[in-house]
């Protein structure tokens, strides 16, 4: 059986110390497999366009920062893969890990989601802050009660999604709550979610753009919201 196709999806805001590392991992993690690996980056100052071309990379770049929600939304319907993987830019998650995301892909035509669950797997010290894995749990526990469903990272940001469900999402998510309304209109479409497990790094660089008040009650709304349409 042929592998399928896939596209690697990276949002990146003024990330240009880890983006190359990030899009080079991926594209051989995935050798042949691979379709493309689009970065949008998100407005940035520093070179993180330039850095990821150079890597190897396709850039679609938007003239101002929008947030991460808007970034994926952009770069998504340009995607050619029969699988679009999404991860961090900021070198916390590990492209190498990316065919065990795959493997699962195969476990049967229902499964339009593989999940990679930092909390199934390792949490590399500093790879969050305590108050961040104390919000994370909270709200995996509220989306679990609320759907039905056991997920143990409801706001993985490094997971796989066949291509043609994602693509017909329709997603309006501007910030980090992207990653909620996603899974949360997989699950209400009746498609399958499965998990394994994926390491978490510290982050290399930079600072991150999560604000926890402002992004958890974005985060909190899209919960309920997408829970009651």
């Amino acid at each position: 059986m042929t592998a399928p196709s896939v596209s690697v999806v990276i949002a990146a805001h003024d990330e240009a110390a880890t983006i190359a590392n990030v899009v080079r991992g991926a594209r051989e993690a995935l050798g042949p497999q691979c379709a493309e690996v689009l970065v949008v980056d998100d407005g940035s100052s520093d070179g993180t366009a330039e850095a990821a071309r150079v890597a190897g990379a396709t850039v679609l770049r938007l003239d101002r920062n929008q947030g991460k929600g808007a970034a994926l939304r952009a770069g998504i319907p340009t995607t050619r893969g029969e699988w679009v993987v999404f991860l961090d830019a900021d070198g916390q998650d590990d492209p190498a890990e990316i065919p065990l995301l795959l493997a699962r892909a195969a476990d049967g035509p229902d499964v339009a989601l593989v999940n990679g669950s930092r909390f199934l797997g390792t949490l590399r010290r500093g790879a969050i802050s305590a108050p961040n894995l104390v919000g994370n749990l909270a709200f995996t526990g509220l989306f679990a009660a609320l759907y039905g469903r056991r997920v143990t990272d409801s706001q993985a940001g490094f997971r796989a999604f066949r291509g043609d469900v994602v693509r017909g999402l329709p997603l309006r998510s501007t910030e980090y709550e992207i990653e909620t309304e996603m899974l949360a209109q997989v699950i209400r479409r009746g498609f399958r979610v499965v998990e394994v497990p994926v390491t978490r790094e510290r982050r290399q660089a930079g600072t991150t753009d999560f604000k926890r008040v402002r992004n958890g009650l974005r985060i909190l709304w899209t919960i309920v919201r997408e829970r009651v349409r």
